[in-house]
């Protein structure tokens, strides 16, 4: 494994690569950094140069003035400068939740830099209907108020529901992550700025010079917001949801499973 840390404007970007191959970019969910899914890059990384980053506000990256918030658009841009300090080619990139959304950001302003983006359950409000959008950021505001109002354990028990995170068996072998100092500043960044940044996102509905993948896990229920976005996208592009292993985290509960079925949505879109 390799670790670096890249200056972009505003701040820097921690992130590392591990494996050899063509790059392939995982942009995490939640609070999630460099280190979340090792589970499954360790399962990638013998035929991928993985690349993985703290998004700015998390862990080892670092925000020049940090009370003044983020956005989607800024997260995307410092995911166009790394990749462009680490390669001049296209590459693959797994988005997971906030990390699909600013996939799709990426796709739309530098569409050069991706060969393929497989987009799971993006956090996308601006990809809904309407009333169903304002329902569901209603949602997002709501929980941004209980965990200012109420402390974490509240608010991560209603962030489970409203993005149907289940509780469904994991593979076994796994260490579940514990609540370390690191995690909840993390969780502190991502409800108070993040969760600020998905309320405002927007974006033109994505075009196709990039091949996306709209994704789903198996376990998500089909109601709810994140689930929605991932069919929302799909009916965009005209193409169907691509089905993954376990839930909305379905790449930390079944590693194994996952990095399969992602070797094969890339093998079909070869």
């Amino acid at each position: 494994m390799n670790a670096d840390i890249l200056r972009v404007p505003g701040g820097s970007l921690y992130y590392e690569t591990r494996g050899t191959g063509p790059y392939l970019l995982i942009s995490q969910s939640g609070e999630g950094d460099a280190d979340r899914s090792v589970d499954l890059v360790d399962r990638l990384a013998d035929d991928h140069t993985v690349i993985t980053y703290d998004r700015r506000g998390l862990s080892r990256s670092t925000i020049d003035a940090p009370h003044s918030g983020v956005s989607v658009r800024q997260h995307a841009d410092d995911v166009h400068r790394l990749l462009a300090h680490l390669t001049d080619r296209p590459v693959i990139m797994l988005g997971q939740s906030m990390g699909a959304s600013i996939g799709l950001h990426l796709a739309a302003r530098h569409p050069e830099q991706l060969s393929l983006l497989v987009a799971h359950e993006p956090v996308s409000p601006w990809l809904l209907p309407a009333a169903e959008r304002a329902r569901h950021m209603a949602e997002l505001a709501e929980l941004r108020d209980l965990y200012l109002e109420a402390g974490l354990p509240a608010a991560l028990a209603e962030i489970a529901r409203v993005l149907g995170i289940t509780g469904d068996d994991a593979e076994p072998g796994l260490t579940p992550q514990p609540m370390t100092p690191q995690r909840r500043a993390g969780f502190d960044f991502f409800i108070r700025h993040d969760f600020r940044a998905v309320m405002e996102d927007d974006l033109d509905p994505p075009g196709r010079r990039v091949r996306i993948v709209p994704a789903a896990g198996r376990a998500t229920p089909r109601t709810v917001f994140d689930h929605r976005c991932a069919i929302e996208l799909a009916r965009l592009l005209g193409t169907e949801v691509a089905e993954f292993p376990g839930g909305h985290n379905g790449n930390l509960s079944h590693p194994r499973a996952y990095a399969t079925r992602l070797r094969e949505v890339l093998q079909s879109a070869a």
